[in-house]
């Protein structure tokens, strides 16, 4: 039991910076971004071929934010410069990233139990040598995690942050400050799908494989997670908006586990994910359009 708690959690925490870039691109910037589908499973196909090549596995970590940062870029620059809708840049990002992984790493991929990855590290055996694989699996999911939240926070307070929060809200209010609202935007689509790739880097990792499909539902999962971290805590203004999508993660990954234990077949997994996210659109009185700015 105790061992199904932490990978729940250490699962949730993984998987909250997909949250913050969804967090980023649909309740800051108003922006269907389904470049996630793409974007994560893009993180861990280069995560994979790296460490079958003997790279650092830290290094990963920076190298899959840059990947996840080019494939935003892509997005904006279609939908600001070319003049695309927002929801077709985000498709034809999508569509290319699937070729685009195939061609990095097939359609799947297994890192070998002997490579090291970050919880298994000469670093990580330093500090937390003595807890076992899941007990580091936690600590260090669980360090990124507030490390990421935290950077976030700060950006969100400088001049930057500022500008990027309200040109979802009010673009020509941007405008009249002299600032470009689509490079505004484009840099959030950058922010957002750097933490996507860095998930899929982080979760290739723990689980030692890549999958071309891995990506399938993130996004749905993502909105799953932002809204139930947000309707919980929208009654509590001091809690901030990281800090509730990380809730919300965990808590998602924790219903999942719970159809899993009680003999769910894995195959059902996705309808299942579809099924509870209408459960909380339903349940937090929200269809769609409310999740902009909640």
């Amino acid at each position: 039991m105790a061992d199904l708690l932490i990978s729940t959690l250490t699962q949730g925490l993984i998987y909250a910076l997909i949250s913050f870039g969804v967090y980023i691109t649909y309740s800051i910037l108003d922006f269907p971004d389904l470049t996630t589908d793409g974007c994560f499973p893009l993180g861990a196909a280069v995560t994979a071929v790296l460490l079958t090549r003997g790279v650092n596995p830290w290094l990963t970590l920076l190298l899959s934010l840059c990947v996840g940062a080019l494939a935003g870029l892509a997005t904006g620059l279609i939908h600001v410069k070319l003049h695309v809708r927002n929801l077709l840049s985000g498709i034809i990002t999508m569509t290319a990233l699937f070729s685009i992984n195939l061609q990095i790493a097939g359609s799947n991929l297994v890192v070998d139990r002997g490579t090291d990855t970050i919880f298994t590290s000469p670093v990580t055996m330093s500090l937390f040598g003595g807890l076992n694989l899941l007990g580091r699996k936690l600590v260090v999911s669980l360090v990124l995690a507030i490390v990421v939240k935290l950077l976030l926070d700060l950006y969100f307070r400088t001049k930057s942050g500022l500008l990027l929060r309200a040109v979802g809200d009010n673009g020509t209010l941007v405008t009249s400050l002299a600032k470009d609202a689509g490079n505004v935007k484009i840099l959030g689509l950058v922010i957002a799908n750097a933490l996507v790739a860095l998930a899929g880097c982080i979760v290739c990792q723990e689980q030692r494989s890549f999958s071309a499909t891995m990506g399938t539902g993130q996004v749905v999962f993502g909105l799953a997670t932002v809204i139930i971290g947000i309707t919980l805590f929208r009654r509590l203004s001091f809690v901030r908006g990281t800090t509730a999508v990380i809730v919300g993660s965990i808590l998602y990954k924790a219903c999942i586990q719970v159809a899993i234990s009680v003999g769910l077949p894995a195959n059902l997994l996705k309808l299942v994910t579809a099924v509870l996210f209408l459960l909380v659109l339903v349940a937090s009185g929200r269809k769609g359009e409310e999740i902009i700015h909640a």
